[in-house]
């Protein structure tokens, strides 16, 4: 759920923060678990990655479809690795006080679908190009989405 689902206040677009923008109930794996568990949960989830977490939250990789599609193309089968010797180390993150236009700088020079945010090295939430563009449609246009009822 994201905060600008439910804004407590008016803001302009560019006034708004990842915090307000990222979705907060974000599905995490740990580094022990495998990779077909890690496969099962992109896939039942709909989702490209999932945060890699040790206890309290602690944000210590990310894993991709593609990470696992290279274990694959190697050969090898996702029952044999776990997350932690196939993850992304290096994360770029941002904090909940970033602003909007400097997260879509960010996404824009990295290549980024999406970015973990997080405070004190724990995960907090992941903000997609898409919450932005939903946070950009709900400032825009407060009714929204029941504004206009979508057309094929």
């Amino acid at each position: 759920m994201r905060r600008i689902e439910f804004p407590s206040e008016t803001r302009g677009f560019h006034q708004l923060t990842a915090g307000i923008l990222m979705e907060r109930n974000v599905v995490t794996c740990r580094p022990s678990d495998s990779g077909r568990h890690i496969a099962s949960q992109l896939t039942t989830l709909n989702v490209g990655m999932l945060p890699v977490v040790k206890t309290r939250g602690i944000l210590v990789g990310l894993i991709s479809e593609f990470d696992l599609l290279r274990v694959l193309q190697e050969g090898r089968e996702l029952d044999s690795v776990r997350a932690e010797e196939i993850m992304t180390r290096e994360i770029t993150a941002v904090q909940e006080d970033t602003p909007v236009d400097e997260v879509i700088r960010l996404l824009e020079r990295q290549h980024l679908l999406r970015v973990p945010v997080v405070l004190d090295e724990k995960l907090v939430g992941i903000l997609a190009r898409r919450d932005i563009l939903y946070g950009y449609l709900k400032t825009t246009t407060p009714e929204w989405p029941s504004a206009r009822p979508l057309t094929p």
